[in-house]
């Protein structure tokens, strides 16, 4: 009987570089990056605009990321009494107290028809945060500079306050709100009757 001939033990793999969960996402998200055309790019994109698009009435806004803390449904509201029409009234969020204004009542006097979807956009200010109610959340839109036209097309009545640019996308106008402006206007502030 013939012997086979002996193979040479197998090297064994060498074990995995231990990483923590935390780097193995970073590579994962650096890994898929590189897997969208342009994209890098675009998030840099001199002349760029991004933000939170959103409808009140008739009007298409967007504001900036920096300004829009958090979106959430409609929470279950307490009336306050004594409050302007437009002060909705209190929710507790999480613990905390937040006021929640409709929007489009203080800015066009007419009240926003609530219903089982309603969204609110949560906004810093100074002395705490407020939700405003929407009409109507699109999520997030992209602009450029190219696509700017004239805020004064959007800014009719109390909008003029706080818009003070728009863009043109598909033929539908979008002016940039301004929550901050909003936050620092006296009568806003003062949510009192």
């Amino acid at each position: 009987m013939s012997k086979k001939p002996k193979r040479a033990p197998r090297a064994s793999a060498r074990p995995r570089e231990q990483r923590s969960p935390f780097l193995v996402l970073a590579d994962y998200e650096q890994r898929s990056l590189a897997h969208i055309a342009g994209l890098p790019e675009q998030l840099d994109a001199p002349g760029l605009w991004r933000g939170v698009a959103y409808r009140v009435g008739a009007h298409r806004l967007a504001s900036g990321f920096n300004e829009v803390i958090e979106i959430l449904p409609l929470p279950a509201l307490t009336h306050v009494p004594g409050s302007q029409a437009w002060m909705l009234g209190v929710a507790n969020i999480r613990g905390t107290l937040l006021p929640v204004v409709d929007l489009k009542q203080f800015l066009e006097g007419e009240r926003t028809v609530l219903h089982e979807r309603q969204r609110v956009l949560v906004m810093r200010q100074p002395g705490g945060d407020v939700a405003v109610t929407i009409d109507e959340l699109y999520g997030q839109r992209s602009f450029v500079d190219a696509q700017g036209i004239a805020a004064d097309t959007l800014s009719e009545g109390r909008y003029a306050h706080f818009i003070d640019r728009a863009y043109r996308m598909n033929d539908q106008d979008w002016g940039v709100f301004s929550f901050e402006r909003l936050a620092r206007t006296p009568e806003f502030r003062q949510a009192a009757a």
